[in-house]
């Protein structure tokens, strides 16, 4: 702190000294002497100057004056001019979509700033239909995979839906797709696309080998893998999960940041934590294994969430700002990614990272002993104490690591930079379109009113709360370019190192500690 301050008194002084210097360049007994011989011609000058002003002013004062107002209001009126929810129609009766909204986007700002990393992605997760293009065909092909069609033309929005989801995913993720074009009014280009809204990733790229193999339909999903070609898009919960009283991403983010600084790192019970419904998948039945037991104590405190039964409760027991209560947070799937992560990382503490198969659109650019320490599938138990005990012998590395999960997670995962991830998908996709879109027979305009409108509850709350209610004044960020060949691979063999390196570190750990 001592050395900032030197440092702004040095500029300070060199400033000081620069001013000090023009002047003395005058010379002060020159100074007086100007001084004395044109003292009285200034003054007439000025004199007969102000006269002229005043004059003029008075011809032009009105107008600048309001030429000034105008343009001030003008930027304001811009900025501050919501289109809020217009439920106008009885609760009973479909609601009309306004035409009032903004159709064009004007921007008064340019964005100079560069997308996040991890939006290079949108360039792999397209790259099968880089050559060949999607077709018409590949888009009936793949109907049997979705749960709904998306068409978009002339910056509205129509729907088909083909089989009903689980709770209410396809709802809040078409709502936030109609947030994007509220953002960005007639800047999202037509285009007509398939989305899956189940754990499951649908298009496997073993059904799509062989001499006779037809080309992959697009599907978009909120996860993808290694042996699938799913198209990864933001998921729902980022507009709010009202099942499970899980508010809107920026609600809830500011929630955990308020939630996480009631107990310092060093005043956190030092075990790893976690808090979840167990049942969904193998490796987390497994987990609980590693719970504190009478034979073991391996560093892991488990905590079984029943839904049903938090749900007759109002939710008490399940707030995320009240679980960053542990120096530790273990992050694990569920049936397939989970959306668990972002919460998790945002808690300021060291996250666990048990070694995921799948993944979501942002966390592709995280970096393992950097935004969290990798956690092994098979050994978890011994590699969770292992982490635990490392940490709390390295506690400044242990919180720089959680703090730098934390960072990751609030300012590359904004909500701008969610709609600014959907926006550069959906665009680069539109442009490998074959075909012209046209609104499906049985497709139905959708819009904000038409979708929230209908809803009661939490449901329709946490609409109200992320709708974006004014188109923005700036343009998106900038979409860097695709990996360069072999990057994707050489990131992986980092990430295999810096896991063999932690791997051996465990070895030595263990065999000098008794199992």
């Amino acid at each position: 702190m001592a050395e900032h301050v030197k440092i702004f008194q040095g500029i300070r002084a060199y400033g000081d000294e620069v001013i000090h210097g023009c002047f003395s360049k005058v010379g002060v007994g020159r100074l007086k002497g100007l001084v004395s011989t044109t003292t009285t011609f200034i003054f007439f000058f000025f004199l007969l100057l102000i006269a002229a002003l005043l004059n003029w002013m008075d011809i032009r004062g009105t107008s600048i004056g309001q030429s000034i107002f105008n343009s001030r209001t003008s930027k304001t009126y811009h900025e501050r001019i919501e289109f809020p929810l217009n439920c106008s129609n009885s609760v009973n009766l479909p609601q009309t979509c306004p035409e009032n909204y903004p159709s064009v986007f004007q921007p008064q700002e340019s964005s100079a700033r560069t997308c996040p990393d991890y939006f290079r992605w949108i360039h792999q997760d397209l790259k099968q239909w880089k050559s060949s293009g999607i077709t018409e065909d590949m888009i009936e092909r793949g109907k049997p995979s979705a749960d709904f069609r998306l068409v978009i033309v002339n910056g509205k929005a129509y729907v088909e839906k083909y089989k009903k989801p689980y709770q209410t995913r396809d709802v809040f993720t078409i709502w936030g797709i109609l947030q994007l074009l509220r953002l960005y009014p007639g800047k999202v280009p037509d285009l007509d696309l398939l989305f899956y809204s189940g754990d499951k990733t649908m298009i496997m790229k073993r059904d799509y080998k062989g001499l006779n193999a037809t080309s992959p339909p697009p599907v978009f999903h909120y996860c993808g893998e290694k042996a699938a070609l799913d198209i990864v898009f933001p998921d729902w919960t980022f507009w709010g999960w009202a099942e499970v009283n899980i508010k809107p991403w920026e609600e809830t983010l500011r929630a955990i940041k308020k939630g996480r600084e009631r107990i310092k790192w060093e005043k956190r019970e030092p075990y790893a934590y976690w808090k979840g419904n167990p049942y969904v998948a193998k490796d987390r039945v497994e987990l609980l294994k590693c719970n504190l037991s009478d034979k073991n104590d391996w560093n892991v405190r488990i905590y079984k969430q029943d839904w049903g039964k938090e749900s007759q409760q109002g939710f008490k027991h399940s707030k995320l700002e009240d679980q960053c209560s542990h120096r530790y947070k273990i992050y694990i799937e569920g049936a397939t990614w989970s959306v668990s992560e972002k919460y998790i990382l945002a808690c300021d503490s060291m996250t666990l990272l048990i070694k995921p198969k799948y993944c979501d659109f942002f966390s592709r650019s995280m970096v393992s002993m950097q935004h969290y320490w990798p956690i092994r599938r098979k050994n978890k138990c011994r590699d969770l104490k292992f982490a635990v005990e490392w940490g709390n012998n390295h506690p400044q590395e242990a919180q720089a690591m959680g703090k730098a999960g934390s960072k990751f997670i609030e300012e590359t995962l904004t909500m701008r930079n969610v709609y600014d991830y959907m926006f550069h998908l959906l665009n680069e996709y539109s442009k490998l379109l074959k075909f012209k879109p046209t609104i499906p027979s049985k497709a139905h305009r959708v819009c904000a009113e038409s979708v929230a409108c209908l809803q009661k509850g939490l449901w329709k709350d946490f609409m109200v709360q992320s709708m974006v209610k004014s188109p923005s004044h700036k343009l998106p960020c900038a979409l860097p370019p695709p990996f360069e060949p072999q990057a994707i691979q050489a990131s992986l063999d980092r990430e295999d190192k810096i896991t063999r390196q932690v791997e051996t570190l465990e070895t030595e750990y263990w065999k000098k500690t008794k199992p």
